[in-house]
């Protein structure tokens, strides 16, 4: 008998998965509940402004994988493009992520990067623990005044929490440089589709052994009827129809409009300042080879605002609090029991992961189980 495997969720995650099983001869059905494929990296071309218009807000691939860009550029052109972040702070731009042209300007002086290190370690709270929380960790590396400018009110307009109830982990996500470097990304590897997201993940779903069903939401008791695998990327609690309730998230709203000319001159805006409702605006025009040049006469604007989740609402982003998340906990226990079941991606497995770690997860999950049961069912490792 055939093994029979369901993957919920059609983007780079659930797509990876299908893949590889339909590179080994295994056929499988990939459910989505939206109307297309790529997940929150779904893009589409805009023909007033020329561009493509990154629908659930900027994404940018980054990597330092051999083998997750390998995977990429099978399906796409990777384009080069480098992401740097303007920031409206205390009537002044400023470039993000901090770097010593960002200080230079806050502070009116000419650092060198040594100076700029002493500067800083002057105003830092030696006092904190910088593992302690979001808060001390930056306050700790940055001092009082770039953290209140730049960070404080964005983080509590981004997560809807206290800065010192969110972990320090999220911040070293954001690089602290002291040179002129304002690539936003530590990743020597950066660049953008040439067809946009959707492209990508259609070239990698387009396979015989690959039955896509989109605009169909499923329960996963049901699945557990029909197949010997569910690969889950959706959030976790919808295992269990969230019978003991739902996770922490954040979900977006976007003001999306046309402006002539060119709106902002760069990709994206932050907006820390409390009294500004939306955290961002992101001019999709900017998402494009550096190689283009051309004039922008037209600029297609998306205003991002974050606010908490509620049902029926897109889950974005995973809130991770400061100690044990003890509903989670249960859920992974009882997953764990089900055989058969594989939680994956950013939902599935509640943490944030970028697009690149999304794919190599998948990918070590997929190697483990082409070593494991999947061998043991004759699928070829």
């Amino acid at each position: 008998m055939s093994l029979r495997i369901a993957i919920v969720g059609a983007g780079v995650t659930g797509a990876t998965i299908a893949r590889m099983l339909a590179d080994r001869d295994v056929a499988v059905d990939v459910f989505e509940e939206r109307d297309h494929v790529a997940g929150n990296c779904h893009t589409v071309w805009d023909d007033r402004a020329a561009c493509f218009q990154h629908v659930y807000g900027p994404h940018i691939f980054h990597t330092d994988s051999d083998r997750v860009l390998a995977w990429v550029e099978r399906f796409t052109n990777l384009l080069p493009y480098k992401h740097s972040v303007k920031a409206q702070a205390l009537g002044a731009v400023y470039g993000l992520p901090i770097n010593l042209h960002t200080l230079n300007q806050f502070f009116g002086q000419t650092f060198s990067p040594d100076e700029a290190r002493r500067h800083l370690s002057g105003l830092t709270d030696k006092g904190v623990d910088p593992e302690e929380s979001f808060r001390t960790r930056a306050l700790s590396l940055l001092g009082p005044d770039i953290y209140q400018a730049f960070f404080e009110s964005y983080t509590r307009k981004q997560w809807g929490i206290e800065p010192d109830q969110i972990p320090a982990s999220i911040l070293k996500r954001l690089p602290i440089r002291f040179n002129y470097d304002d690539n936003y990304f530590f990743h020597a590897i950066q660049g953008l589709p040439e067809g946009g997201y959707t492209t990508m993940v259609q070239n990698a779903l387009d396979h015989e052994l690959i039955h896509l069903h989109l605009g169909q939401s499923v329960r996963f008791d049901a699945l557990r009827a029909s197949y010997d695998h569910v690969f889950w990327s959706g959030p976790i609690e919808a295992v269990f129809d969230a019978d003991e309730g739902y996770l922490p998230y954040r979900t977006l709203d976007f003001d999306t409009r046309h402006v002539d000319g060119d709106a902002q001159g760069c990709a994206v805006m932050n907006y820390p300042a409390a009294d500004v409702d939306f955290t961002r605006c992101t001019q999709h025009n900017y998402f494009r080879s550096s190689r283009d040049t051309s004039e922008i006469s037209v600029s297609l604007v998306s205003y991002e605002y974050s606010r908490t989740w509620e049902p029926g609402d897109i889950q974005y982003y995973p809130v991770s609090l400061l100690g044990e998340n003890a509903l989670l906990k249960r859920y992974q226990a009882r997953a764990a029991a089900i055989d058969g079941l594989h939680l994956c991606g950013r939902l599935g497995k509640f943490a944030y992961m970028d697009m690149d770690v999304a794919i190599l997860d998948a990918m070590t999950l997929m190697d483990d189980l082409f070593q494991g049961a999947l061998q043991d069912a004759g699928v070829r490792g």
